[in-house]
Protein backbone atom coordinates (compact mmCIF):
# COMPACT_ATOMS: atom_id res chain seq x y z
CA UNK A 1 0.00 0.00 0.00
CA UNK A 2 1.28 3.39 -1.05
CA UNK A 3 1.60 6.40 1.35
CA UNK A 4 -1.92 8.12 0.58
CA UNK A 5 -3.89 5.03 0.90
CA UNK A 6 -1.66 4.59 4.22
CA UNK A 7 -2.86 7.82 5.07
CA UNK A 8 -6.53 7.36 4.19
CA UNK A 9 -6.95 4.19 6.29
CA UNK A 10 -5.77 6.57 9.51
CA UNK A 11 -8.45 9.01 8.68
CA UNK A 12 -12.47 8.85 9.96
CA UNK A 13 -14.25 6.85 7.60
CA UNK A 14 -16.17 8.60 4.99
CA UNK A 15 -20.23 8.19 4.80
CA UNK A 16 -21.71 8.09 1.39
CA UNK A 17 -24.64 7.05 -0.05
CA UNK A 18 -27.72 6.54 -2.64
CA UNK A 19 -31.20 8.49 -2.16
CA UNK A 20 -33.89 6.33 -4.14
CA UNK A 21 -37.46 4.55 -3.76
CA UNK A 22 -36.81 1.98 -4.23
CA UNK A 23 -33.30 1.42 -3.48
CA UNK A 24 -32.58 -2.20 -1.68
CA UNK A 25 -31.31 -3.78 -4.54
CA UNK A 26 -29.20 -0.76 -5.85
CA UNK A 27 -26.02 -2.05 -7.54
CA UNK A 28 -24.16 1.23 -6.83
CA UNK A 29 -23.30 0.54 -3.02
CA UNK A 30 -21.45 -2.68 -4.37
CA UNK A 31 -19.27 -0.61 -7.14
CA UNK A 32 -18.49 1.99 -4.71
CA UNK A 33 -17.77 -0.29 -1.96
CA UNK A 34 -15.10 -1.60 -4.26
CA UNK A 35 -13.31 1.40 -5.75
CA UNK A 36 -12.89 2.22 -2.16
CA UNK A 37 -11.15 -1.02 -1.40
CA UNK A 38 -9.26 -0.90 -4.46
CA UNK A 39 -8.21 2.75 -3.71
CA UNK A 40 -7.34 2.35 -0.03
CA UNK A 41 -10.24 5.13 0.78
CA UNK A 42 -11.45 5.32 3.67
CA UNK A 43 -15.41 5.24 3.25
CA UNK A 44 -18.60 2.89 2.99
CA UNK A 45 -21.48 3.32 0.62
CA UNK A 46 -24.99 2.63 1.90
CA UNK A 47 -28.47 2.53 0.33
CA UNK A 48 -30.75 5.16 1.78
CA UNK A 49 -34.71 4.37 1.04
CA UNK A 50 -35.76 8.14 1.34
CA UNK A 51 -39.73 8.93 0.44
CA UNK A 52 -39.62 12.62 1.18
CA UNK A 53 -35.94 14.08 -0.05
CA UNK A 54 -36.19 17.53 2.33
CA UNK A 55 -35.10 15.71 5.46
CA UNK A 56 -32.92 13.40 3.68
CA UNK A 57 -30.95 16.60 2.29
CA UNK A 58 -30.98 18.28 5.96
CA UNK A 59 -29.37 14.48 7.13
CA UNK A 60 -26.62 15.39 4.67
CA UNK A 61 -25.66 18.72 6.67
CA UNK A 62 -26.10 17.26 9.89
CA UNK A 63 -24.46 14.00 9.72
CA UNK A 64 -21.99 15.52 7.52
CA UNK A 65 -22.22 13.19 4.92
CA UNK A 66 -19.72 13.47 1.85
CA UNK A 67 -21.53 12.63 -1.19
CA UNK A 68 -24.95 11.00 -2.31
CA UNK A 69 -26.06 9.18 -5.34
CA UNK A 70 -29.54 10.60 -6.18
CA UNK A 71 -31.77 8.16 -8.12
CA UNK A 72 -35.60 7.84 -9.13
CA UNK A 73 -37.77 9.38 -7.99
CA UNK A 74 -35.93 11.80 -6.45
CA UNK A 75 -33.47 13.89 -9.19
CA UNK A 76 -35.51 16.64 -10.40
CA UNK A 77 -37.16 17.71 -6.46
CA UNK A 78 -33.82 17.46 -4.45
CA UNK A 79 -32.78 20.25 -6.74
CA UNK A 80 -34.16 23.30 -4.81
CA UNK A 81 -32.59 22.07 -1.07
CA UNK A 82 -29.78 22.28 -2.49
CA UNK A 83 -26.96 25.29 -2.22
CA UNK A 84 -25.50 25.04 -5.50
CA UNK A 85 -25.79 23.26 -9.22
CA UNK A 86 -23.24 23.35 -11.07
CA UNK A 87 -23.95 24.79 -14.94
CA UNK A 88 -24.70 21.46 -16.64
CA UNK A 89 -27.16 20.09 -13.93
CA UNK A 90 -28.45 23.59 -14.15
CA UNK A 91 -29.15 23.23 -17.94
CA UNK A 92 -30.20 19.26 -17.66
CA UNK A 93 -32.40 20.34 -14.51
CA UNK A 94 -32.04 17.62 -13.11
CA UNK A 95 -29.41 15.85 -10.21
CA UNK A 96 -28.25 12.66 -9.81
CA UNK A 97 -24.70 13.72 -7.49
CA UNK A 98 -24.13 15.21 -3.90
CA UNK A 99 -21.09 17.08 -3.38
CA UNK A 100 -20.69 18.21 0.10
CA UNK A 101 -18.17 20.66 0.03
CA UNK A 102 -17.28 22.04 3.66
CA UNK A 103 -20.73 21.98 4.62
CA UNK A 104 -22.17 23.50 1.03
CA UNK A 105 -23.92 20.82 -0.86
CA UNK A 106 -23.63 21.16 -4.72
CA UNK A 107 -25.42 19.82 -7.47
CA UNK A 108 -24.17 17.69 -10.12
CA UNK A 109 -24.85 15.38 -13.17
CA UNK A 110 -22.89 12.42 -14.30
CA UNK A 111 -25.23 10.86 -16.41
CA UNK A 112 -24.28 13.35 -19.01
CA UNK A 113 -20.40 12.55 -18.28
CA UNK A 114 -20.95 8.46 -18.25
CA UNK A 115 -22.92 8.60 -21.32
CA UNK A 116 -20.94 10.61 -23.77
CA UNK A 117 -17.86 9.13 -22.33
CA UNK A 118 -18.95 5.60 -23.07
CA UNK A 119 -19.68 7.14 -26.73
CA UNK A 120 -16.35 8.73 -27.39
CA UNK A 121 -14.50 5.37 -26.15
CA UNK A 122 -15.71 4.23 -29.95
CA UNK A 123 -15.89 7.61 -32.02
CA UNK A 124 -15.82 11.48 -32.04
CA UNK A 125 -19.07 12.71 -31.61
CA UNK A 126 -18.27 16.34 -33.25
CA UNK A 127 -20.14 16.35 -36.37
CA UNK A 128 -22.40 13.27 -36.21
CA UNK A 129 -25.85 12.57 -36.65
CA UNK A 130 -27.18 11.27 -33.49
CA UNK A 131 -30.76 9.81 -32.75
CA UNK A 132 -31.71 9.63 -29.08
CA UNK A 133 -34.98 7.79 -28.51
CA UNK A 134 -36.50 8.79 -25.59
CA UNK A 135 -37.66 12.55 -24.23
CA UNK A 136 -37.37 11.89 -20.73
CA UNK A 137 -34.63 12.40 -17.86
CA UNK A 138 -31.62 10.49 -19.57
CA UNK A 139 -32.79 11.66 -23.12
CA UNK A 140 -32.36 15.59 -21.58
CA UNK A 141 -28.97 14.15 -20.14
CA UNK A 142 -27.27 12.56 -22.45
CA UNK A 143 -28.44 14.88 -24.93
CA UNK A 144 -26.50 18.02 -23.62
CA UNK A 145 -24.01 16.18 -23.33
CA UNK A 146 -23.78 15.46 -27.12
CA UNK A 147 -24.72 18.77 -28.05
CA UNK A 148 -21.66 20.00 -25.78
CA UNK A 149 -19.51 17.69 -27.95
CA UNK A 150 -20.63 18.96 -31.00
CA UNK A 151 -23.20 16.36 -32.05
CA UNK A 152 -26.16 16.91 -34.28
CA UNK A 153 -28.91 15.74 -32.04
CA UNK A 154 -32.52 14.39 -33.03
CA UNK A 155 -34.79 13.65 -31.06
CA UNK A 156 -37.05 10.24 -31.82
CA UNK A 157 -40.26 10.01 -29.60
CA UNK A 158 -43.66 8.39 -29.18
CA UNK A 159 -45.34 11.51 -27.64
CA UNK A 160 -45.01 14.90 -30.02
CA UNK A 161 -45.67 17.01 -27.56
CA UNK A 162 -42.99 16.02 -24.93
CA UNK A 163 -40.14 15.21 -28.30
CA UNK A 164 -40.63 18.48 -29.69
CA UNK A 165 -40.41 20.48 -25.96
CA UNK A 166 -36.95 18.16 -25.73
CA UNK A 167 -35.63 19.05 -28.98
CA UNK A 168 -36.26 23.19 -28.53
CA UNK A 169 -34.61 22.77 -25.23
CA UNK A 170 -31.82 21.14 -27.33
CA UNK A 171 -32.06 23.46 -30.67
CA UNK A 172 -32.23 19.47 -32.14
CA UNK A 173 -34.32 18.18 -34.74
CA UNK A 174 -37.41 15.74 -33.69
CA UNK A 175 -38.82 12.62 -35.71
CA UNK A 176 -41.76 10.93 -34.55
CA UNK A 177 -41.24 7.16 -33.22
CA UNK A 178 -43.15 6.03 -36.21
CA UNK A 179 -40.92 7.30 -38.78
CA UNK A 180 -37.50 6.64 -36.87
CA UNK A 181 -36.85 4.35 -39.77
CA UNK A 182 -36.11 6.72 -41.91
CA UNK A 183 -33.53 8.41 -40.36
CA UNK A 184 -29.46 8.14 -41.13
CA UNK A 185 -27.99 8.43 -38.04
CA UNK A 186 -24.24 7.37 -37.23
CA UNK A 187 -25.18 6.94 -33.97
CA UNK A 188 -28.46 5.68 -32.27
CA UNK A 189 -28.82 6.09 -28.42
CA UNK A 190 -31.92 3.98 -26.19
CA UNK A 191 -32.35 5.92 -23.41
CA UNK A 192 -36.15 4.44 -22.63
CA UNK A 193 -36.49 1.21 -20.34
CA UNK A 194 -38.00 -0.73 -23.35
CA UNK A 195 -35.88 -3.55 -23.06
CA UNK A 196 -35.81 -4.00 -19.36
CA UNK A 197 -36.17 -7.22 -17.29
CA UNK A 198 -39.14 -8.53 -16.81
CA UNK A 199 -39.61 -7.33 -21.06
CA UNK A 200 -36.61 -8.50 -22.65
CA UNK A 201 -37.65 -9.19 -25.59
CA UNK A 202 -38.94 -5.97 -26.39
CA UNK A 203 -37.65 -3.18 -28.54
CA UNK A 204 -38.27 0.70 -28.52
CA UNK A 205 -37.92 0.44 -32.04
CA UNK A 206 -37.79 -1.74 -35.44
CA UNK A 207 -35.29 -3.58 -36.36
CA UNK A 208 -35.02 -1.65 -39.70
CA UNK A 209 -33.32 1.03 -38.18
CA UNK A 210 -30.04 -0.22 -38.06
CA UNK A 211 -27.24 -0.67 -40.34
CA UNK A 212 -24.06 -1.78 -40.69
CA UNK A 213 -21.45 0.20 -39.43
CA UNK A 214 -23.87 2.44 -37.34
CA UNK A 215 -22.58 2.46 -33.34
CA UNK A 216 -25.56 1.65 -31.05
CA UNK A 217 -26.03 2.26 -27.41
CA UNK A 218 -28.55 1.23 -24.92
CA UNK A 219 -28.64 2.41 -21.22
CA UNK A 220 -30.60 -0.47 -19.75
CA UNK A 221 -28.39 -2.83 -18.59
CA UNK A 222 -30.73 -5.58 -17.17
CA UNK A 223 -30.19 -7.29 -19.52
CA UNK A 224 -27.08 -6.63 -20.69
CA UNK A 225 -27.20 -7.98 -23.92
CA UNK A 226 -30.77 -6.44 -24.55
CA UNK A 227 -33.05 -7.69 -27.63
CA UNK A 228 -32.44 -3.75 -29.25
CA UNK A 229 -28.25 -4.61 -28.96
CA UNK A 230 -28.63 -8.29 -30.52
CA UNK A 231 -30.64 -6.74 -33.52
CA UNK A 232 -28.17 -4.24 -33.61
CA UNK A 233 -25.25 -6.24 -33.57
CA UNK A 234 -26.83 -8.91 -36.36
CA UNK A 235 -27.65 -5.49 -38.69
CA UNK A 236 -23.44 -5.29 -38.38
CA UNK A 237 -23.72 -2.24 -36.28
CA UNK A 238 -21.08 -1.82 -33.18
CA UNK A 239 -22.82 -1.82 -29.98
CA UNK A 240 -22.15 -0.26 -26.44
CA UNK A 241 -23.89 -1.85 -23.68
CA UNK A 242 -25.67 -0.16 -20.72
CA UNK A 243 -23.44 -0.77 -18.34
CA UNK A 244 -20.62 0.95 -19.57
CA UNK A 245 -22.50 4.10 -18.82
CA UNK A 246 -23.69 3.44 -15.40
CA UNK A 247 -19.91 2.93 -14.58
CA UNK A 248 -18.69 5.83 -16.17
CA UNK A 249 -20.97 7.67 -14.23
CA UNK A 250 -20.62 6.11 -10.98
CA UNK A 251 -16.65 6.70 -11.38
CA UNK A 252 -16.84 10.13 -12.51
CA UNK A 253 -19.00 10.84 -8.94
CA UNK A 254 -15.70 8.85 -6.66
CA UNK A 255 -13.56 11.07 -8.54
CA UNK A 256 -15.85 14.28 -7.49
CA UNK A 257 -16.07 12.79 -3.85
CA UNK A 258 -12.48 11.60 -3.53
CA UNK A 259 -10.04 13.56 -5.92
CA UNK A 260 -8.63 10.25 -6.56
CA UNK A 261 -8.77 8.54 -9.69
CA UNK A 262 -11.38 5.96 -9.91
CA UNK A 263 -10.77 1.91 -10.85
CA UNK A 264 -12.94 1.79 -13.65
CA UNK A 265 -12.37 -1.80 -14.82
CA UNK A 266 -12.60 -2.95 -10.77
CA UNK A 267 -15.69 -1.15 -10.48
CA UNK A 268 -16.99 -2.75 -13.54
CA UNK A 269 -16.07 -6.26 -12.53
CA UNK A 270 -18.15 -5.25 -8.61
CA UNK A 271 -20.91 -4.84 -10.52
CA UNK A 272 -21.19 -7.33 -13.59
CA UNK A 273 -20.51 -9.93 -10.64
CA UNK A 274 -23.44 -9.24 -9.18
CA UNK A 275 -25.49 -9.03 -12.18
CA UNK A 276 -24.11 -12.76 -13.13
CA UNK A 277 -25.20 -13.81 -9.60
CA UNK A 278 -27.62 -16.65 -9.70
CA UNK A 279 -29.86 -14.87 -6.67
CA UNK A 280 -29.72 -11.28 -8.77
CA UNK A 281 -32.73 -9.81 -7.68
CA UNK A 282 -33.57 -7.00 -11.06
CA UNK A 283 -33.67 -3.32 -10.09
CA UNK A 284 -31.88 -0.77 -12.06
CA UNK A 285 -31.30 2.75 -11.36
CA UNK A 286 -32.89 4.36 -14.56
CA UNK A 287 -34.18 8.40 -15.38
CA UNK A 288 -37.01 8.55 -17.58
Amino acid sequence: MDKNNSTQKNNPTELFGVFGNPVAHSLSPVMHNQAFACTGYNGVYLPFHVEKIEPAVMAIRTLGIRGISVTLPHKVGVMKYLDRLDPLAERIKAVNTIVNADGILIGCNTDCFGAVSALVQHTDIKGKDIAIIGAGGAARAIGWGIVDAGGKVTVVNRSAEKGEQLARDLSAGFVPLDKADELEADILVNTTPVGMHPGIDDMPVSKRIFRRGMLVMDIVYTPLKTEFLKQARAAGSRTIDGLTMFVLQGARQFELWTGLEAPVDVMREAVLEQLNSPNRIYYQEYSY
